[in-house]
């Protein structure tokens, strides 16, 4: 079978975080996600959280025990999220005291814009 036949469905993206309890409360809050589950390894020291708003895509939380400092690196760009009222999202996220940029875009193409999640990484909210 050629790869023109194969079909990939997007399953999770995993990102490492250092307070598990304070990224599930963003994830819920600022995107209303929820856990779908979690999954604790003493013996390796570490934890797995899946979190989703639409069970089609997860974001899976990786909290290594101990572990208080990642160096994030320049390759990672950001995850998007699409939401029906941008700026009333916008003002949600400021109303949290999220660090969240301004409302911007590209012209003709989308509006959106980033905010940062407890460990610093971007976040894109598009307008539909």
């Amino acid at each position: 079978i050629g790869e023109k036949f194969m079909k990939y469905k997007s399953l999770h993206t995993c990102i490492r975080v250092t307070n598990l309890e304070k990224s599930i409360e963003f994830y819920e809050k600022a995107l209303g996600m929820e856990v779908t589950s979690k999954k604790d390894f003493p013996e390796d020291e570490f934890t797995l959280v899946y979190m989703t708003s639409d069970h089609n895509y997860e974001i899976e939380l990786t909290y290594n025990y101990g572990k208080t400092d990642y160096t994030h690196g320049d390759f990672y760009g950001h995850m998007a999220f699409e939401v029906e009222d941008l700026k009333k999202s916008h003002e949600y996220h400021k109303s949290l005291g999220y660090e969240v940029d301004e409302l911007g875009g590209l012209e003709g193409v989308a509006t959106f814009y980033f905010m940062k999640d407890p460990d610093g990484f971007n976040i894109e909210i598009i307008g539909k």
